[in-house]
């Protein structure tokens, strides 16, 4: 299952969250943002139950949590870990390279 994360719930969902956390930074209009999306919905999938949260945080709807973070390109997909970002890649890219992003913080 994928999360929702806003700017409201970010800081209990993420940044306080006792596993890691892989969060996609999207927007709607965004071509290669459609793109990963159900390369992210899939890996949400396939992680289900292991110790990782997967989530997407819309841009436009929550531009603090974004602006906060310095996302200037989307798609963006940023790992969390005791409240601190542990990783980040940019752009679109093959399911293995965010496979192993995710794989390197579990």
């Amino acid at each position: 299952m994928e999360h929702i994360f806003t700017d409201a719930n970010f800081d209990q969902e993420v940044l306080q969250s006792d596993k890691p956390v892989f969060v996609d930074f999207w927007a709607p209009w965004c071509g290669p943002c459609q793109q990963m999306g159900p390369i992210v919905a899939t890996l949400a999938q396939e992680y289900e139950g292991k110790n990782i949260k997967i989530g997407k945080c819309n841009v436009d709807d929550n531009p603090n949590t974004a602006g906060q973070y310095g996302v200037l390109s989307i798609p963006t997909f940023m790992v969390f870990k005791g409240g601190q970002q542990v990783g980040q890649a940019v752009g679109g890219m093959q399911k293995e390279k965010l496979q192993a992003l995710i794989d390197a913080h579990l």
